[in-house]
């Protein structure tokens, strides 16, 4: 397994995020592109002490930039996670 802290990225936090945070109590992170679901679990649920019941992926290419007349390039790929956690608990990331 990765180390914990390379798994979980950053935060996702959007209108969306939020929904799901308040109706399904899903939390929304970038995690690594290579990571799967376990170990995604198992990093949220050893980070936070939490009880995780679910866990979604999804992949998102880079978009392409410009800049300028003819300097072109991408952002970054990344992935997203979607994680569920037990009824009663919940994760404050504000």
């Amino acid at each position: 397994m990765k180390d914990i802290y390379q798994v979980i990225k950053n935060v996702r936090l959007s209108e969306k995020a939020t929904m799901l945070q308040e109706t399904n109590n899903e939390v929304t992170l970038e995690v690594d592109r290579k990571a799967n679901k376990l170990e995604i679990k198992q990093a949220v649920e050893q980070l936070f002490d939490k009880t995780v019941i679910g866990v979604r992926t999804a992949n998102y290419d880079g978009k392409q930039r410009r800049k300028r007349r003819s300097d072109s390039g991408r952002t970054n790929h990344w992935k997203k996670a979607i994680v569920r956690l037990k009824e009663g608990e919940s994760l404050d990331l504000i």
